[in-house]
């Protein structure tokens, strides 16, 4: 494998030099912060919205109406100790095998307290590691929600792929199961990395999962890629990206990995000290967003990024990028229906969220009960900040009093919100003109602390968020 370049990327004495120069704003507004993938976020949903309501919400959706479908496959065969997500460890497939009965179990449910067929636009498969199925029991999934739902002939379909359990075998049923979209999880290419993670994973390995994909029809591939981790180097995530960049992907996610020990147990197998500190985290973001740009890509929001004829970057430029539990996504439907272990879902009336546990998901499941454990109904406050947030998010722009009217409020509702942003445009990270927020090229990075300005349930400081940068 291969390690660092030998030649220096102009973008790494750049961002190592811009770094040098935003230490105040690292210590000032690096933050432990949410992530905004929804509002109010995760920590704030609670036990009042349970199995009841859920049933009365999924009952009060059109017919025909445009839905979303996430499943969540909630087993991998070797833990990766950088993971956040919710997953168990297994080598035998009889575990897998009766989680997904429930989850199907659970698909029939939710369509038999729908009041008539959805018309389903995506559906994505996240994990866990959804290639651990079987080819035979992921076709049988796809067959099972068309039976179940109403998947639109153009739905597309995305799985996330880890490429040590995927097949060709595997790769051929997604095909002939319609899946349009792949998402390859890669982090780093870099070996002491790969080791220091727990996650080995040749790029010639990765490179032979996308050419079955291409070679199969499928041809929107992403990739996944991480900084922050152990023994990353700026230069040394450049190298990765050119590694990344050269298999031609239609997008790329860079996220920054969240240590967040006292919630994974599993992440205390990593070294701290062999992690970047806070300046060289911001230099690794700094120089990857340049050079994804300098490479033709589009830089999406705060971590993604997208080829120019790419749907998410035609999306950006059309105003019309959402966010969702998955991040940016083109996805414009009304409702997310979560199946599966700790499976979230939104609703018109709300947000939704499975049992994590999963022995107590099944048994909820095959006691004939939903397994939504937790949730929050949103107000008329909650949906404008969800619409300010959403377009900080997505466009680094929003236009306060747009928002406002569009709910049948005062231009002048976020007045104090936006008094309260001297500091941030002292420093540089936005520009207010009128009721219009800008954030800057150099805010970028920081969008989720201009967010917070916006956020009326968060306590500052929180620890069971991640950093913002």
């Amino acid at each position: 494998m291969d390690g660092e370049t030998n030649t220096l990327h102009p973008e790494a004495s750049q961002a190592s030099a811009i770094s040098a120069k935003t230490q105040a704003l690292a210590s000032k507004y690096d933050l432990r912060l949410p992530r905004y993938t929804s509002y109010p976020t995760a920590p704030h949903f609670h036990g009042g919205v349970g199995a009841e309501t859920y049933g009365q919400w999924l009952e009060a959706l059109e017919p025909g109406s445009p839905a979303s479908l996430y499943l969540h496959v909630a087993y991998c065969a070797e833990m990766c100790w950088f993971c956040g997500c919710h997953t168990r460890v297994t080598k035998r497939y009889d575990p897998v095998a009766d989680y997904l009965d429930a989850l199907l179990s659970e698909s029939a449910m939710v369509a038999k307290r729908l009041s008539g067929p959805l018309k389903v636009t995506h559906v994505h498969f996240g994990g866990g590691t959804p290639t651990i199925l079987t080819a035979d029991d992921f076709v049988r999934t796809i067959d099972t929600l068309r039976a179940d739902f109403g998947l639109a002939d153009v739905a597309e379909i995305a799985v996330e792929m880890d490429p040590r359990t995927a097949t060709l075998d595997y790769v051929k049923a997604m095909a002939r199961a319609g899946v349009t979209r792949a998402s390859i999880g890669v982090q780093d290419f870099k070996d002491d990395v790969q080791k220091a993670i727990n996650r080995i994973q040749p790029i010639e390995l990765v490179a032979q999962v996308i050419d079955w994909l291409r070679d199969n029809g499928i041809s929107d591939i992403n990739m996944d890629l991480v900084y922050g981790l152990p023994h990353q180097t700026t230069s040394s995530v450049l190298h990765t990206i050119d590694q990344a960049i050269a298999m031609a992907p239609r997008r790329v996610s860079l996220f920054g990995y969240a240590h967040v020990p006292w919630m994974k147990k599993h992440m205390r197998l990593i070294d701290e000290a062999s992690l970047p500190d806070v300046p060289e985290r911001w230099s690794q973001y700094l120089a990857a967003t340049a050079h994804f740009q300098a490479l033709g890509y589009v830089a999406v929001g705060l971590d993604h990024f997208a080829a120019p004829d790419d749907e998410m970057a035609r999306a950006l430029s059309e105003g019309i990028l959402h966010r969702n539990f998955q991040g940016y996504t083109t996805d414009t439907a009304p409702a997310l229906i979560g199946l599966g272990a700790s499976g979230i879902g939104y609703l018109p009336q709300g947000y939704v969220a499975n049992e994590g546990e999963i022995g107590a998901y099944k048994e909820l499941i095959r006691g004939g009960s939903f397994a939504t454990k937790r949730g929050i109904a949103v107000s008329t406050d909650d949906m404008v900040r969800r619409s300010v947030i959403e377009r900080l998010m997505c466009d680094l722009a929003v236009d306060l009093g747009a928002v406002a009217r569009e709910y049948g409020l005062p231009d002048d509702t976020f007045a104090t919100e936006l008094a309260a942003m001297d500091s941030l445009e002292g420093d540089g990270v936005l520009v207010r003109e009128g009721g219009v927020v800008h954030i800057t090229e150099l805010g970028r990075p920081l969008v989720r602390a201009v967010c917070a300005k916006f956020d009326r349930y968060l306590k500052m400081g929180e620890q069971r968020h991640s950093r913002a940068v």
